[in-house]
């Protein structure tokens, strides 16, 4: 017993040197940084690999360095043309100076999301839905541009912005068909009437070939007759010259005076 009662301090010394060890010595991976306060005073950033503490006198906040995906809930917007949608996206975004992220913002993970919220909804709001439908990626880049200024003092890098889904009623998609179908029907015209113009303009190139040397006529209306006989067709029709027309109509017109 009075061995046991003299290695009795020595034992609790032991084990409160122990526990002060335990705190004092922290391991941070590779991706994250170790912010140190000295009696709550800012004094420098560490890591990562083995890092030593005063007890009760030096604190650390550990920050992760890896990209984080924050998903944008679903904003109402009205574009600039009247139209109600709703629209989500995700932001990749990354601490580059833990020193600024602990410090000048509380938390800085809610505050990249409500930046976000209110960005998404101010900068589509700028836009028609044609341009939300056909042009994402340039406002994903005006939405990261935004962020990206106004995160920098949180030392956060916002390296992209997607918009996932864009929204609407019913009613603006059965509006948004018939412009498409619309659209549609006046391509077809103007390709039809594009053809016919390019068309008209081949008949005449060839009429006036055909009006410098007027035996050439008679050339194609044999090969026309050689067309019709290939196709086994018991209908064959001889064309009716005009310049014969012209003269039996004034024939019988002379005729009748």
């Amino acid at each position: 017993m009075d061995i046991v009662g003299s290695l009795a301090p020595f034992i609790a010394a032991l084990v409160v040197l122990l526990i002060v060890i335990a705190y004092a010595i922290r391991i941070l991976r590779e991706y994250e940084r170790g912010v140190i306060f000295t009696l709550g005073r800012f004094t420098g950033v560490k890591g990562p690999g083995l890092i030593l503490l005063v007890p009760y006198v030096q604190q650390m906040v550990r920050v992760d360095l890896r990209t984080r995906v924050l998903d944008v809930p679903s904003q109402d917007v009205i574009s600039h043309d009247n139209v109600s949608v709703r629209v989500s996206a995700v932001i990749y975004f990354r601490v580059i100076d833990a020193e600024k992220s602990t410090i000048q913002v509380e938390d800085f993970m809610a505050a990249t999301s409500q930046l976000a919220q209110t960005t998404l909804r101010s900068v589509l709001g700028k836009h028609d839905l044609d341009e939300m439908l056909a042009e994402r990626d340039r406002l994903n880049d005006d939405i990261q541009k935004i962020l990206d200024v106004q995160t920098d003092a949180w030392g956060i890098k916002v390296a992209t912005v997607e918009i996932k889904h864009v929204d609407i009623n019913e009613s603006m998609i059965r509006a948004i068909a018939r412009q498409a179908e619309a659209e549609r029907e006046r391509r077809a015209k103007v390709i039809n009437a594009e053809g016919e113009q390019q068309a008209a303009a081949k008949l005449l190139e060839a009429a006036e070939i055909l009006a410098r040397q007027p035996q050439a006529m008679q050339l194609r209306y044999l090969s026309t007759l050689n067309v019709i006989a290939a196709e086994k067709s018991s209908t064959i029709i001889f064309p009716f010259p005009m310049e014969l027309a012209n003269i039996l109509a004034a024939k019988t017109g002379g005729s009748s005076q």
